[in-house]
């Protein structure tokens, strides 16, 4: 059985304040997908999903992380970093919440709404975290494309379609943080 101090470690790893601004905007796309009310049943079981697909997500930052958190003063005491949890019951928790959410959101919500929200596991966990991070200092902008699909989630949860309307913030989102990216970065140049 697991104490307080484990949970709370496992509850860290799925950077539960970026899942809550995740929501926030995710929130935002299902109300933005009908003139009328969200079905209570999409705002729950959509919101609980999404909340452990981004969770997995999050999970596999750390496990991939963990060797750079190490050496980093501001990171050195994540749970993988310094040892509380393991590599492989980090994996196993990630794996456990990236099943959930898919299947909570395939069963209750959609099938599409699953395959994007694997998608952007895929982007965030694979393609930023293992190699844009580390390949190009545009990785915040390429990989901000993944952190903007929420609103574009939650338009599909209440519709079940992908719409110009939809992916209108997705590309708003991105855009700004290329605008802010390469504001900040020619200050140094």
């Amino acid at each position: 059985m697991l104490n307080y101090n484990q949970i709370q470690d496992y509850f860290t790893l799925c950077k539960p304040k970026v899942i809550l601004v995740m929501l926030v905007t995710t929130w935002v796309g299902m109300h933005l997908a009908t003139p009328g009310a969200v079905p209570l049943h999409v705002i729950i079981f959509g919101t609980l999903g999404i909340a452990l697909a981004g969770g997995c997500a999050a999970v596999i930052n750390h496990l991939v992380d963990r060797h750079v958190d190490a050496k980093m003063s501001r990171t050195e005491y994540r749970p993988i970093a310094c040892g509380r949890i393991t590599p492989r019951a980090a994996f196993l928790f990630s794996i456990s919440l990236g099943i959930t959410g898919l299947l909570i959101l395939c069963l209750w919500i959609n099938p599409l709404t699953a395959l994007l929200t694997l998608m952007t596991i895929v982007g965030y966990a694979a393609f930023y975290t293992l190699f844009l991070k580390r390949a190009t200092p545009q990785n915040i902008v390429i990989g901000g494309a993944a952190g903007a699909t929420p609103p574009l989630l939650g338009w599909t949860a209440v519709s079940d379609e992908i719409s110009a309307y939809a992916l209108l913030p997705v590309l708003s989102i991105t855009l700004l943080n290329l605008m802010l990216l390469n504001t900040s970065c020619s200050t140094y140049i």
